[in-house]
């Protein structure tokens, strides 16, 4: 056998050794978590644009005794229970949550930031059992919290939770197998679930390697079929465990999915996600791009910079985790031939296969899983597997610091490996020419040089001590610290992950001037409340923090900002993905203006915008009508004409094809005060005439009322007053899980007047409650029969093809 394939000596663990490892660990964790207090700054971006509101309304649901399963201040009505992103079936968040309604913007960033302590832990005992060096499983636990994505997308939380627990999974995926544990094995699919419920592509690609580690665990078993088949009721338990615990949120993300903005994507939108190769520079140097100045200049490849474009920025494509780490990797994994080494060759493939994912549209590989592999068209960025790539990086360094302790710098390596060090100079020259091709027209050259020589002068005084070094052991140490120091000075609290906590006060405190428009909108809300009205309110133009404010401050939102989004109120409304800037809101043929019959009936009847009307950009209607309630500065608050009412009583019902409407310049022809439209496909669920026999006879409304007497966040109720048998129409959205009951009967809900709910009720008194129940046995049943039914489809139309 080969020198460079040769297992080394395994490294037995003390105790003492172990919670020196532990203290140590921890005591990084802790640094690194102080600098945003220290420096008065927050995570950033969507952060606080996004989570922390989705947070505060947890709280706040909570609070008030409900599951906020609906979100009505999003969107004007959003499925929180069925978005990945409402951290609702996240336990540890759900019980902060509970704890702690109402939690400052730092407190929140400490409890995430605290989602990467089991998994910077978990590398202690895969490190040990594995008999590797503890000041390696150090180095691997620091890089882990602080490297390349884990710090530069810090501001995704709902990537990050997935992310802090792959190696907690890991370790007991590894314990369970080699034990034949069923408690292990319990244990790890509790973790895997608690991964992978976010359901993101973080949660995706680490899941997938899960199940490859098991898959290798098999293959590298001398006789795989007897291991198999003494595993099999273990793989079995854990398969079953784990689906359970995941089938209802991913079962109701699914249906979320097949009526949303982003069923899936093609691959055309998908490889403009990929991670442009010259991005690797920055493995090696962190700041060869200006990735980390302050003044926001950087000169890297993006959108602006590339040929045909791409939708990575500074952060994505950030794989900065140490100078050492990275000339390890260089020195003794790659011109060394360390990475060769049977006990390391799992992680060096996740590594390749990461970097190879990463990397997308630059490489062969990803077209052909895009079409082959199930899920991944599910996702946009194929750069976001930079968060695999940096736990390839962390389980990599940390052996190559191990094998340094046990047997010193590696010797040059002979025959074919030859080359080794050849390729390892190769990928240095490659990354400098790449840093210095952008440097160079970008009028920064010296900027890139001066972080190249920081680099080189770190490095090159690290080969020093490693080359001749007698103890090894204090050297390894540090390593450590050295290590330590430069991620905590380069990736905690930099410009990738932080912003002064000031540029967020909507959730803190508020210019004067902004808060006082803010204070009178609330009370004349509050008056509008109390009369039993509901009128909604759009959020424009504020700047980041505002676009999901509305969850926090209680107002219901037509906007916000969500990539995840019902698709047929995306058509019809036009609110976009992004609330900041006014420029991105698109008026559709339905609804033309804030003036539009749509608008009306949305009861859409407050405009809060950044500038008055008149400055606003021209493809924005006229405010008609509208009066000015506040302007001063940077908040500018008008009153739009009074729109329908949130509940009212048809007695004739209009047919009409949604999908033809959506299409359309404008909504049919009708009668509002009595008449409702109707989808087609709801009719059969009509058991009254309300018209249909002779659409030419005239109106006659019905005599009564229909009156709000309740409105909480997943049950309205109404109280219809009536001399007749009659539609009560309530303009909120229509969506699966949503049940009628009429003085306690369940009836069927109708979809209405486009995007709305409806429900039949009899001549005379009644109360009837709309009541959100997505869990029940009955919606699951038909989102599943919905998914089976679709995926038929799409495989026949496969096959046909």
């Amino acid at each position: 056998m080969s020198r460079l394939l040769a297992p080394p000596r395994a490294q037995a663990w003390t105790p003492r050794a172990f919670l020196l490892a532990l203290a140590a660990v921890l005591t990084f964790w802790a640094a690194a978590a102080a600098v945003w207090p220290l420096t008065g700054t927050v995570v950033p971006w969507d952060s606080k644009n996004h989570f922390y509101p989705m947070l505060r309304y947890l709280g706040a649901a909570l609070a008030n005794g409900e599951l906020p399963l609906w979100n009505p201040y999003h969107f004007a009505g959003h499925p929180s229970v069925a978005d990945p992103q409402s951290l609702l079936f996240t336990p540890t968040m759900l019980l902060f949550a509970w704890a702690v309604p109402s939690p400052s913007m730092e407190l929140f960033d400490a409890v995430v930031f605290a989602h990467l302590i089991p998994g910077a832990v978990a590398m202690l005992p895969l490190f040990r059992r594995r008999g590797w060096h503890p000041a390696g499983a150090v180095v691997a636990a620091m890089i882990f919290v602080l490297g390349g994505s884990a710090s530069a997308r810090l501001q995704h939380t709902g990537m990050i939770l997935s992310y802090g627990y792959f190696p907690l999974a890991l370790w007991l995926l590894e314990e369970a197998l080699d034990r034949r544990s069923y408690a292990f094995g319990l244990a790890f699919a509790v973790i895997a679930a608690l991964m992978t419920v976010g359901r993101d592509q973080v949660a995706f690609l680490c899941g997938g390697v899960l199940i490859a580690r098991a898959l290798y665990s098999v293959l590298e078993a001398g006789r795989p079929l007897a291991y198999l088949r003494t595993r099999l009721s273990l793989f079995a338990v854990m398969a079953v465990v784990g689906g359970a615990l995941l089938a209802v949120p991913s079962l109701l993300t699914m249906q979320l999915l097949m009526t949303s903005t982003r069923p899936a994507f093609g691959y055309g939108v998908a490889a403009m996600g990929s991670l442009p190769p010259e991005s690797l520079a920055t493995g090696l140097f962190a700041d060869v791009f200006g990735s980390l100045r302050w003044t926001y200049d950087y000169w890297g490849p993006d959108w602006s910079s590339l040929i045909g474009g791409t939708w990575t920025d500074r952060a994505i494509n950030y794989l900065f985790a140490g100078t050492i780490p990275a000339l390890l990797i260089l020195w003794h994994g790659i011109a060394g031939g360390r990475l060769l080494a049977r006990e390391i060759r799992f992680p060096a493939l996740v590594l390749a296969g990461a970097l190879l994912y990463a990397l997308g549209r630059y490489t062969p590989l990803f077209a052909l899983l895009f079409d082959h592999v199930p899920g991944i068209d599910l996702y946009r960025r194929p750069a976001d597997a930079t968060f695999v790539i940096n736990i390839g990086l962390a389980l990599t360094a940390g052996y190559l610091v191990h094998r340094f302790v046990q047997d010193g710098a590696p010797a040059l390596p002979c025959g074919w490996q030859r080359a080794l060090p050849v390729l390892a100079l190769a990928l240095l020259v490659a990354a400098l020419a790449a840093a210095l091709a952008f440097a160079l027209p970008a009028g920064h050259l010296a900027d890139a040089l001066r972080d190249v020589a920081i680099g080189a002068s770190l490095a090159l005084a690290a080969v020093a001590a490693l080359r001749r070094a007698q103890r090894r052991a204090l050297v390894a140490t540090a390593l450590v610290a050295v290590t330590g120091a430069e991620l905590i000075w380069r990736n905690a609290g930099s410009s990738l992950n932080a912003e002064p906590a000031e540029r967020y006060a909507v959730f803190r405190q508020l210019p004067p001037e902004q808060l006082q428009g803010l204070n009178l909108l609330k009370a004349e809300l509050a008056a509008r409340h109390a009369k039993g009205e509901h009128p909604r309110v759009e959020i424009l133009g504020l700047g980041g923090a505002w676009q999901n404010a509305s969850m926090v401050l209680g107002f219901e939102d037509t906007i916000g900002y969500n990539p995840l989004r019902l698709s047929d109120y995306e058509r019809a409304v036009g609110p976009g993905e992004n609330a900041a800037d006014p420029n991105l809101r698109q008026f559709p043929a339905l609804f033309r203006g804030y003036c539009s019959r749509l608008a009306s009936l949305l009861g859409l009847e407050y405009l809060v915008l950044d500038r008055p009307a008149g400055r606003l950009p021209r493809h924005f209607p006229q405010l008609t009508g509208a009066k000015l309630l506040y302007g001063s500065g940077q908040m500018w608050i008008y009153r739009l004409d009074p729109a329908r009412p949130r509940a009212y009583l048809a007695t004739r019902l209009v047919p009409v094809d949604s999908e033809d409407v959506l299409s359309q310049d404008e909504l049919p022809e009708f009668e509002g005060n009595a008449t409702a439209l109707v989808d087609q496909e709801s009719l059969p669920k009509v058991k009254g005439a309300y018209g249909q026999a002779d659409p030419a006879a005239p109106v006659t409304p019905a005599a009564g009322s229909a009156s709000i007497l309740s409105y909480r966040r997943t049950l309205v109720t109404v109280e219809v007053d009536t001399d007749r048998d009659a539609v009560l129409v309530l303009h909120d959205l229509y969506y699966p899980g949503w049940e009628a009951r009429v003085d306690g009967a369940r009836r069927p809900i109708l979809r209405t007047n486009l995007l709305f709910r409806g429900v039949e009720v009899p001549k005379g008194r009644h109360v009837v409650e709309f009541r959100f129940r997505p869990l029940s046995v009955g919606n699951l049943m038909a989102a599943a029969s919905e998914l089976l039914a679709r995926d038929g489809d799409e495989a026949g139309e496969t096959a046909l093809r």
